[in-house]
């Protein structure tokens, strides 16, 4: 029997579902868009089977609706929604990433007979928009899935069913605990980017070759503060109460911090590395997180004309794409000079054995 899914929002997020949850041949799925120009082009794309011209009247057909839209949308949507008329048991679900405010609409939603099963895949690109969509985004991510206490386990078991080809890794948790654990690992770490650019630009007056060498390390790990603005100052007040209590610890750790230097122990501030170094090194690889991740292969290569182009070329030969690549001038901390970046873990994983098996440059992964 077909199930008919309309995808509300047809950006990165929701078009690339649309393709994920398409592999299922009983799955179709409508798409729709304010604007309309999106929703022809994802026709074109093949990204969904057919256009929502209106999105009432789509709602009436469909099985399941997921909005994948900001979470400021979707709490208007949650509030339209219910004046739609939609089959009996149709579910609905979301994509955004704060989970307790939508839950709590879905409260009044549930009062009305309506089924509302909050989700967040836990996967994103540099890229946006509709011609960025890909059905292996969500490959090896986490899917959040968080229902209401009580929630009908029969109607939560529809949905995880409908997400399977998605290959994510889908994971029950209640609204509370997603919000708790995302401001820990991706909405609080942004904060702290922003903060340390911040910072940078401060020192630029004085020191103004300072951002020229922030090229190679700093740009590493601060590269999630050029996120969208406006995407990230929503999400900060949606989530400002976990953000506030992770600010009041990561201030009682600077405050461990600054006492370490002042005490000078040389033991004491080489544990306190070492203890960062350990369970960093522990964090998995194999399997995205909160952020959404960025295959990284640092290269060791020396610097002389036409290195670049020969591991390229190598890479080509075995027709392994490449997103991004870029030398890093800076190398002090820095494993390698060269920096190239691929869309998945197994891309990244075959380039490593190519380089070497094809060269004597020595591969990283940071």
């Amino acid at each position: 029997m077909t199930t008919h899914v309309l995808i509300v929002g047809l950006g990165l997020i929701g078009g690339s579902l649309a393709l994920a949850i398409q592999k299922n041949p009983e799955v179709k799925v409508m798409g729709f868009d304010t604007d309309f120009h999106t929703v022809r082009k994802a026709k074109k794309l093949g990204v969904i089977n057919d256009m929502a011209l209106s999105l009432k009247d789509s709602a009436k057909m469909a099985d399941i609706i997921v909005f994948a839209t900001p979470v400021n949308a979707t709490l208007q949507l949650m509030n339209e929604a219910q004046h739609w008329q939609l089959k009996k048991d149709v579910i609905l679900s979301d994509t955004g990433s704060t989970k307790k405010i939508i839950m709590e609409k879905a409260k009044s939603l549930k009062k009305l007979g309506l089924t509302f099963i909050g989700g967040h895949p836990m996967a994103g690109s540099h890229k946006s928009g509709i011609e960025a969509a890909k059905a292996h985004l969500f490959e090896n991510a986490y899917y959040m899935v968080t229902p209401l206490e009580h929630e009908e386990e029969e109607k939560i078991l529809v949905l995880e069913k409908l997400l399977l080809p998605t290959k994510g890794k889908i994971l029950r948790v209640t609204a509370l605990e997603h919000d708790h654990m995302t401001a820990v690992v991706s909405h609080f770490p942004h904060l702290v980017a922003a903060s340390l650019v911040h910072q940078l630009s401060s020192e630029n007056e004085e020191y103004p070759f300072t951002r020229q060498l922030a090229a190679g390390g700093f740009r590493d790990i601060t590269r999630i503060a050029s996120s969208n603005p406006v995407m990230w100052r929503d999400i900060t007040l949606q989530n400002r109460i976990e953000l506030v209590n992770q600010l009041t610890k990561w201030q009682k750790e600077m405050d461990t911090v600054k006492t370490l230097l002042l005490q000078a122990e040389p033991s004491n501030i080489e544990h306190y590395f070492s203890r960062a170094k350990y369970v960093r090194d522990e964090l998995p690889i194999t399997s995205q997180g909160a952020m959404y991740s960025v295959f990284d292969l640092y290269v060791d290569v020396p610097d002389y004309p036409g290195v670049i182009s020969e591991v390229t070329g190598i890479l080509a030969n075995h027709l392994i794409s490449i997103t991004n690549l870029r030398i890093v001038e800076t190398r002090e901390d820095v494993f390698g000079i060269l920096v190239i970046s691929f869309q998945t873990l197994e891309d990244r994983t075959k380039a490593a054995s190519c380089i070497a098996e094809e060269t004597i440059y020595e591969t990283y992964i940071s």
